[in-house]
């Protein structure tokens, strides 16, 4: 396949009008007619996954986050993004990126995190006006109830290990089954989740006062993963979706590109 219909393929599941105003989504750099026979696929378009990409052979990456989210003045090999680009460059490599549109898309994101924790009778915790079945996060019901505790150690089985580990916030012997989930940072939607009457709100990146200011208004239970963990399981559903469609060998890396690390104190 050509990496131009690839990207074509790519953009009818995940159209880039889906992505909000500030995304910067789709083909980024490779040669359209270059051809694909192994696609790797990555959270994050960093160094040590364009390494994996090198070593596997890939001659095309695709990954959730932008590379160049944010504008640049030089791609020159002496910045971080700069060495990137030039070396997939070099490496004969083409870089497709879908963002907020996969978050949106059904299935999507949220929907392969909904999954991979077992929800059942899944359905958009924020739907889209103009097509309510997508939308942001997603809300389920559990097969059965457990408590937070419970279900915070269910999540960190069932989720890729990541360095940093599940934090919970609420009433550890709450009982736990609507859940709502939201893969990425999920401060925007706190508000949607407690509207939503769930027992607790799965998502990442929460920071201290909205969390805070969350619990007191009498929110629901929190559970915080890191942003990688929280999407890399959508990686296997688009993966699945090359192969199936595009007939290209995938590999999905799991190169946790989280930047933080569990810290032990060994002197205690």
């Amino acid at each position: 396949m050509l990496v131009a219909d690839l990207v074509k393929l790519l953009e009818q599941r995940y159209p880039p009008e889906w992505a909000e105003d500030w995304d910067r989504v789709g083909f980024v750099l490779g040669e359209p007619d270059a051809t694909v026979s192994r696609v790797l696929l990555a959270v994050d378009c960093a160094p040590a996954v364009v390494d994996e990409a090198a070593q596997v052979g890939a001659e095309f990456v695709f990954t959730h986050h932008p590379l160049l989210l944010r504008g640049v003045s030089s791609v020159a090999p002496t910045t971080y993004k700069g060495r990137i680009v030039h070396r997939m460059i070099r490496s004969g490599m083409a870089l497709y990126t879908a963002h907020t549109n996969g978050d949106v898309a059904r299935p999507g994101v949220s929907d392969a995190l909904a999954a991979r924790i077992g929800l059942e009778e899944v359905h958009p915790l924020r739907p889209d006006p103009k097509a309510p079945e997508r939308g942001h996060g997603r809300i389920g019901r559990l097969p059965e109830p457990m408590t937070l505790t419970h279900f915070a150690r269910h999540v960190a089985h069932q989720l890729p290990k990541s360095a940093a580990s599940v934090r919970l916030a609420g009433d550890p012997t709450a009982r736990v089954e609507r859940v709502a989930v939201s893969g990425g940072a999920g401060d925007a939607f706190l508000a949607d989740a407690a509207r939503a009457g769930v027992d607790a709100y799965l998502t990442a990146d929460l920071r201290h006062h909205p969390a805070q200011e969350h619990l007191a208004s009498g929110g629901p239970a929190l559970v915080d993963v890191t942003h990688w963990a929280s999407e890399r399981p959508w990686l296997d559903d688009v993966a699945a979706f090359l192969r199936t469609e595009a007939g290209v060998q995938t590999i999905v890396s799991d190169v946790d590109t989280s930047p933080w690390v569990l810290w032990e104190d060994n002197d205690s």
